[in-house]
């Protein structure tokens, strides 16, 4: 392999890299640029000539980076993360105080939707933009300043720092009351899984939750329920149950308004402390800039 004589290689030969050795996999690389597996591995072999030198490791297993390429992988990154954030600026106006902030659907819509008139009412100079992603772990951290996600204390997406919103949270079994009016009282346990609706969540990265394990860390006997109502969206589920269709699993915090309003009530009386939590999201190297620091002083206030 021979250097090229300019210093500077592609930038999307840069972007494929970057991708591959965050993910260790040209297939979810892949999948977050839009482009197909032979692109990427196209644009990595062309950087890697460039260089005159292999980035990756390619065993059996998987992707690994070799010692230059974790190197090479520290200060591309920081680039590219340098370079997206000040585009981001220099596209808005000098006058405007913008908030981007990052949230999943169900966060979005329900909890942080009730919350933000007071937040624009105290800082009417900021003008905020929703970004509604459901995976955290799909952010490109140049496109938001902030973002609110439940996470596992030991799974925080590559990139940012997290700070807590609520002290502690639990899960509990939620449902609509005029679905009990219909449907008549949960005695227990046992009668959730024979008489009533569960509704059922498929989707791998809110895996960390399911009525399976609810049951299981609350020593109840588990067995397939007998009714069941899937959904791919936790959002649509919530929907289900604030409309009688079922039971689901929910955070009391999350919707502590629902709670105290009477629009869902507790199916079973019983809460699990949940294994994670909802948590503030800041991308690392960022400076905090006025907006940033006042939403998350408000934040604070709010999450009490």
């Amino acid at each position: 392999m021979s250097p090229s004589s300019d210093p500077l290689p592609p930038l999307n030969c840069l972007s494929a890299f970057e991708a591959a050795a965050r993910y260790l996999s040209v297939t979810r690389a892949a999948e977050e640029l839009h482009l197909t597996q032979s692109a990427v591995s196209r644009q990595i072999k062309r950087l890697e000539q460039d260089l005159g030198r292999g980035l990756f490791f390619r065993e059996s297993a998987g992707l690994r980076l070799t010692p230059a390429g974790e190197r090479y992988y520290k200060v591309v990154q920081r680039l590219l993360r340098e370079l997206g954030e000040a585009t981001v600026e220099l596209r808005r106006t000098s006058s405007e105080r913008q908030l981007t902030i990052a949230a999943s659907p169900t966060i979005a819509s329900f909890w942080l939707s009730r919350l933000m008139p007071d937040f624009r009412a105290q800082h009417p100079g900021t003008a905020i933009r929703l970004l509604v992603v459901e995976d955290p772990f799909s952010l490109d951290l140049a496109e938001f300043d902030l973002g609110l996600y439940y996470l596992l204390e030991h799974e925080p997406p590559p990139g940012v720092r997290v700070e807590p919103v609520f002290e502690s949270e639990s899960i509990a079994a939620l449902c609509a009351p005029h679905y009990l009016e219909q449907m008549g009282p949960i005695s227990d346990s046992s009668a959730l899984l024979e008489a009533h609706v569960l509704l059922v969540l498929e989707d791998h990265y809110n895996d960390w939750m399911t009525w399976r394990r609810w049951y299981q860390m609350l020593d109840f006997d588990w067995r397939t329920p007998k009714h069941t109502l899937r959904a791919n969206s936790y959002q649509l589920l919530i929907n289900a149950a604030l409309t009688g269709q079922g039971v689901t699993l929910g955070w009391t915090r999350l919707f502590d308004h629902e709670i105290r309003q009477g629009q869902l009530v507790l199916a079973l009386p019983d809460r699990l402390p949940s294994p994670g939590g909802l948590t503030l999201l800041i991308p690392e190297h960022r400076h905090l800039n006025l907006p940033m620091r006042e939403f998350r002083h408000w934040l604070a206030e709010h999450s009490r």
